[in-house]
């Protein structure tokens, strides 16, 4: 066993979480796939293979952790499940990068309740910097009046707005983000986030409620004040668990659905 899968278990580094850590006094006892995958995932987050960029292969790999192909294979089974590499058959394995169109649709689960899924057109409202509110900091992880990045921008489909967005950022990952550059970059936001401030969003929790739309909303959204809407409150992870944005979104569900598979 090589040096570093020895540091692992010998607790030393992450065990079964993505980018988790534990304390150097404690044991580890995780399967020898789980240590590979946090090596992997530590060398994703360390930016060694940049999003979209091929990983080296399951034999590569075992050759420089110093185990078995299946234990690598297995550590990657897992990483693909959690949608942080992808695999494509006969060309290899990938970094998972929100440019793809099947991770657009991973972290927006509005769906037309007629015909296909497509890319909504973005309308940014305003961008400003501002102090973080108490509860935005408790869900960042922040202190109380850190400086934040806020947007607020409406999604329309075929030219009908359905989405009110309001986003709260960390003042000091997102710096230098403004309403120009949100206006002229024409990709998904997280594809923006993942290039260009280096900050890929791994998971999402999400709390959905029903609401009414309050004369803001309803302005904006074009409808009655008063229209039932879908709210749905998320807040968004990058590796090691960090929480990295709070985004909160009003739907309007005359066309459209909110879908989710379990599995």
């Amino acid at each position: 066993m090589n040096s570093v899968l020895s540091n692992l278990s010998n607790g030393g580094a992450p065990g079964t979480g993505a980018g988790s850590t534990v304390s150097a006094t404690s044991p580890t006892f995780s399967p020898l796939y789980q240590q590979i995958k946090a090596l992997i995932t530590q060398s994703l987050q360390s930016g060694e293979w940049k999003p979209g960029e091929l990983i080296p292969s399951e034999v590569e790999l075992a050759s420089r952790f110093k185990v078995s192909q299946g234990t690598v294979r297995k550590a990657i089974d897992e990483l693909a499940a959690e949608n942080l590499v992808v695999r494509r058959q006969g060309k290899g394995t990938f970094v998972a990068t929100h440019h793809e169109v099947r991770a657009q649709f991973r972290f927006l689960r509005l769906m037309p309740d007629v015909g296909e899924p497509h890319s909504a057109e973005n309308r940014v409202i305003e961008v400003k910097r501002l102090r973080a509110p108490a509860e935005v900091a408790r869900l960042l992880e922040v202190k109380t009046g850190d400086p934040m990045i806020f947007i607020k921008r409406v999604q329309s489909f075929d030219g009908v707005p359905t989405i009110l967005e309001e986003l709260w950022l960390p003042g000091v990952l997102f710096k230098g983000l403004t309403a120009e550059r949100l206006v002229e970059y024409k990709g998904p936001m997280y594809g923006l986030f993942e290039t260009e401030f280096g900050t890929r969003m791994i998971r999402a929790s999400e709390q959905l409620r029903a609401v009414c739309a309050d004369e803001h909303a309803a302005q904006v959204l074009d409808v009655a004040p008063g229209k039932p809407l879908l709210s749905v409150e998320r807040v968004s992870f990058t590796y090691g668990d960090k929480p990295v944005e709070v985004r909160r979104c009003l739907y309007l569900t005359d066309t459209h659905h909110y879908q989710n598979e379990l599995s």
